[in-house]
């Protein structure tokens, strides 16, 4: 029996991975997995060796003060790996921990096919990282088509696959009337999958959310999480006793709830793009801590931290960043777009004709193609 690891560091490369992974189990049924994930993986049946948030450092001065934490977490999963004896090493997306582990697993395992999806985002910084990548991976699997280039220029074998969170899915019918009891217009918040995200931007949220209270009475705020991290944002909003906010974890849901919502607030980050295939205006916020702040400043190479606006070289949605971060600020923006029909409808326009420029209409089933070809 054929064998694949699939390896992830956080909880948007486990929902990618498990898009990918379900495709390959429906084609071709008879393969063995191990891997790190996190729930999404779990639900296709795959067992993980930890649980993600072992992995999951945010920012240069969390990675600085764990170093040694991540560094016995990579040797062990070499380890496992290596013991595990995969045909395909299936790394998805953090590079900083992904690609270390698959460097390792290649110098002692040269026979293990190495297939990373999420080419690291060398347009952004650190392009000079793609010479690295051609002594251990066989093939990379790309999101946007602009990425093809830095690749094919360093003979590394590549495949434009387009975003599967951007994927139709299936129509299935799904009962939010526990969560939407009275008639109240949706909006939708993303607080972040990590919980030193979600420490930092549910204070400055909870503000927001009490200054547009005392404008509009028609609206309910959901917030979306992981289910590891549901009972932390709940325990925040019952300690501020808001009445017309809620929490959901369950991906269907969620996917029903953006939907159907009239705006969307979210954190920098990949779910900014199924926002904009949703046809759901939104602001995008973000706020780290200023020495991180600093150093990211220093090395990256674009002016924008969405990729929707990094594509369009331009601010299509509006981005709050650091100290425009704020309660007040977030309400302002928010509150302009909301009493500017023509601004919002410009907005959905532009984002959409960005977006299908990432869109392939089988992306999930691309990437499991590749897969299949390896094995």
């Amino acid at each position: 029996m054929k064998k694949i690891f699939v390896l992830t560091g956080e909880p948007s490369g486990d929902k990618l991975a498990s898009r990918v992974i379900s495709k390959l189990k429906s084609s071709k049924p008879d393969i063995e997995y191990l891997a790190v994930g996190g729930e999404n993986l779990k639900n296709l049946g795959i067992k993980s060796l930890y649980d993600l948030k072992e992995v999951t450092y945010l920012g240069f001065t969390k990675v600085i003060l764990n170093l040694f934490k991540i560094k016995k977490k990579i040797d062990e999963t070499v380890n496992k790996i290596i013991e595990f004896n995969p045909d395909i090493l299936f790394s998805v997306d953090s590079p900083d921990f992904t690609l270390r582990v698959a460097k390792k697993v290649k110098k002692l395992k040269p026979n293990v096919t190495t297939i990373h999806f999420v080419a690291p985002q060398v347009w952004v910084w650190r392009e000079s990282r793609v010479k690295n990548l051609k002594s251990f991976l066989d093939h990379i699997l790309l999101l946007f088509p602009f990425e093809k280039k830095y690749f094919d220029k360093e003979n590394i074998q590549s495949t434009f696959v387009g975003h599967p969170l951007l994927e139709a899915q299936g129509n299935s019918k799904i009962d939010i009337s526990q969560i939407i009891k009275e008639h109240k217009r949706i909006f939708s918040i993303y607080p972040g999958s990590r919980q030193s995200e979600i420490n930092v931007l549910m204070p400055i949220l909870f503000g927001f959310v009490k200054l547009m209270n005392e404008k509009y009475t028609n609206i309910l705020f959901v917030f979306h999480s992981t289910s590891e991290h549901c009972q932390s944002i709940k325990n925040f909003l019952t300690k501020e006793d808001f009445r017309n906010c809620e929490v959901v974890s369950d991906e269907k849901i969620k996917a029903h709830v953006l939907e159907q919502s009239m705006f969307a607030l979210s954190k920098s980050g990949t779910i900014s793009l199924e926002i904009c295939n949703a046809k759901i205006p939104s602001i995008i916020i973000y706020k780290m801590n200023r020495i991180n702040f600093f150093i990211v400043r220093m090395l990256v190479k674009v002016k924008f931290a969405n990729i929707i606006n990094i594509a369009a070289d331009e601010e299509i949605i509006p981005e709050l960043l650091q100290k425009n971060c704020n309660s007040r600020n977030i309400y302002k923006a928010v509150n302009e777009l909301l009493n500017n029909k023509q601004a919002l409808e410009n907005q959905v326009r532009e984002s959409q004709r960005i977006i299908n420029e990432f869109k392939t209409e089988k992306s999930s089933e691309i990437a499991s193609s590749v897969l299949l070809d390896h094995l």
